[in-house]
């Protein structure tokens, strides 16, 4: 089974076969970026409801579904359970920090200074 769509402009016959890309979590998205050499035509999405801007290790927002995600982790927990260096260490590092990390750092915070 091929990771590609196959989009045909019906006014010239050209077709362009364009690759399936996908995240962690989310609905497969199409990559369009040779679209326009290809076929010599732009995409528009109003509002940019259809649009990924970029690929991220860090983000995942569904804003139908009202989800926010950092690294896995829903913003509300991290809002909630979390302080603003254990969420930096969490958007730089991939996890959030183990107990003895979170003492270290917050001896080192310049708060603490």
């Amino acid at each position: 089974m091929s990771n590609t769509v196959a989009i045909t402009d019906s006014r010239t016959g050209k077709t362009a076969e364009l690759p399936i890309v996908s995240g962690v979590l989310g609905d497969p998205a199409v990559d369009i970026a040779k679209l326009n050499k290809e076929l010599g035509l732009f995409t528009f999405d109003p509002g940019f409801v259809s649009t990924c801007s970029t690929k991220s290790a860090i983000t995942f927002i569904d804003g139908d579904q009202g989800i926010l995600l950092y690294r896995g982790y829903p913003i509300e927990q991290l809002a909630q359970n979390s302080s603003f260096l254990e969420v930096a260490y969490l958007l730089i590092s991939g996890d959030l920090p183990t107990p003895r990390s979170s003492r270290t750092s917050s001896t080192t915070s310049p708060t603490t200074r």
